[in-house]
């Protein structure tokens, strides 16, 4: 159940930020929730071979740099994602920021507390 609420929870925020980002497309809700997958695949996959690699100059710029890691990462997804298209970097960069405080947002709204371990 929670993963399907984090799948609704990220295909709204694309759709959110689709909405106030120009140059950000997406044409529907089920381009929105097909585009969540892929995003979250990529991010998974790739995203952490970019995140692992680009590890010295995050932390040189204090974790400013994610933004554009999270920037590429949704670039890709679009561009194998029918239905979403990002269309320049520009719309890639504000895009990744802003999905990231939307996301956040929404999650804070419904009280997704992931479980955590005790150490």
């Amino acid at each position: 159940m929670k993963l399907l609420l984090r799948w609704l929870i990220s295909a709204i925020s694309l759709l959110v930020v689709a909405h106030v980002v120009q140059g950000f497309h997406l044409r529907g809700f089920i381009a929105a929730l097909l585009a969540a997958v892929v995003v979250g695949f990529v991010n998974a996959t790739l995203g952490v071979v970019l995140k692992f690699l680009t590890f010295p100059l995050t932390v040189f710029t204090l974790g400013l740099f994610l933004i554009v890691v999270n920037a590429v990462v949704l670039k890709m997804a679009a561009a194998v994602t029918p239905g979403f298209e990002i269309s320049s970097w520009w719309a890639a960069l504000i895009g990744a920021l802003l999905l990231s405080m939307v996301s956040m947002f929404l999650n804070w709204l419904i009280g997704d507390k992931r479980e955590r371990r005790p150490r």
